[in-house]
């Protein structure tokens, strides 16, 4: 466990005005850690800032005693599960360091051994379709059982999902978040997040009481995109978070994959735009394994397409949404029976009813 006073020198550096990560990293390579930083002349530490920067690196932060104690006081509440993993700790992540931009530290809640383990990440839209909510948590459960951590970002929507589908299995999952681990956003997904802390692992580069602010979350994606070996937008709209994921995943020289869609659903736009510029369009948690060169799982437990049946209903809803006077007109059935079948075949969990009385067919992934 890192030292009170190691501790507070981070926390100091960090907390500095004008110092950015950059900045920082430069110092760090300059004198080795953060107490050295600031235990250096100040000509020294001159040669590499700007006078402004310099002025600020001689003073104190008036916030750092309180958020040192508190931050101590948190680590200490629960040694085994809580950690601050400093760059140059043997268990920061390796694909994280290798990264253009590594955080100074993390914070972390529960199993920092998945930190380092081979790991794919989940991302999509906060308001999937039903389809695209359960490719989510069948992909992710394929994957943990393959032994893949799955990293998301504990959003409504793809991520819960993908958190949920990887638990219990043998990757688990790790859970980026915009927030300090103090606090838990969105609050509908407080029982994830303690599960998520127990079984798998939660991270933040922020420090403790920092609220859900909008610039965080595009920050917090880089570090999603930089844990793992390969993006998966299951579903995404060409203006959102997940698309920069992807893009920040590209940039650190890892894979992208993507779920095709319907055309005719703005769920699908983002990833078929993706598709477009190269990501592999991929139909089965087999596709990502093959791709990653790692040992493929059952057919059974990762194929996406349907395994042929009889129902009429469920061959002519097909697998774009559709209205009840559309599949009554294609199967020539009273509106009547047909809604008592849709019904049937929706507490079967094969069929989802979407707002605009459409209804789609839910595929086992």
């Amino acid at each position: 466990m890192i030292e009170r006073d190691e501790l507070a020198a981070w926390l100091r550096l960090v907390d500095t005005p004008s110092i950015g990560r950059q900045t920082a990293r430069r110092l760090l390579a300059a004198f080795g850690s953060p107490q050295a930083i600031f235990d250096a002349p100040a000509g020294a530490r001159r040669e590499l800032l700007t006078p402004a920067q310099a002025e600020a690196l001689g003073a104190t932060p008036p916030s750092l005693d309180a958020l040192a104690s508190a931050t101590w006081q948190w680590l200490k509440a629960d040694e085994a599960q809580r950690h601050v993993i400093t760059l140059g700790d043997p268990a920061y992540p390796r694909a994280l360091f290798e990264t253009a931009d590594p955080p100074l530290f993390l914070y972390a809640v529960g199993r920092v051994s998945l930190l380092n383990a081979a790991a794919v990440a989940v991302v999509g839209s906060r308001n999937p379709s039903p389809q695209g909510a359960e490719n989510a948590h069948n992909f992710a459960s394929a994957l943990s059982r393959a032994g893949l951590t799955i990293v998301s970002g504990l959003a409504l929507g793809i991520d819960g999902a993908a958190h949920k589908g990887a638990l219990g299995n043998a990757g688990s999952t790790i859970a980026v978040v915009g927030t300090g681990l103090d606090r838990v956003y969105p609050k509908r997904h407080l029982t994830l997040a303690h599960r998520i802390a127990e079984e798998g692992l939660i991270v933040s580069e922020y420090a403790l009481g920092t609220p859900p602010l909008s610039p965080h979350f595009p920050q917090r994606n880089r570090l999603i995109a930089g844990l793992t070996r390969g993006t998966l937008v299951v579903e995404a709209a060409l203006q959102s978070g997940s698309l920069i994921t992807a893009r920040l995943a590209l940039e650190a020289g890892r894979e992208v994959f993507a779920i095709p869609g319907s055309i005719h659903a703005p769920q699908s736009r983002g990833c078929h735009a993706l598709i477009k510029q190269g990501a592999k369009l991929v139909d089965s948690a087999a596709d990502i394994l093959e791709e990653l060169r790692l040992e493929p799982i059952a057919a059974a437990a990762t194929s996406t397409a349907a395994s042929p049946d009889g129902d009429p209903v469920l061959a002519a809803i097909g697998f774009d949404p559709v209205t009840l006077d559309a599949l009554s007109a294609r199967l020539g059935w009273p509106p009547a029976e047909l809604s008592a079948r849709l019904l049937e075949l929706e507490l079967a969990g094969e069929v989802a009813r979407l707002p605009g009385q459409l209804f789609q067919r839910l595929v086992r992934a």
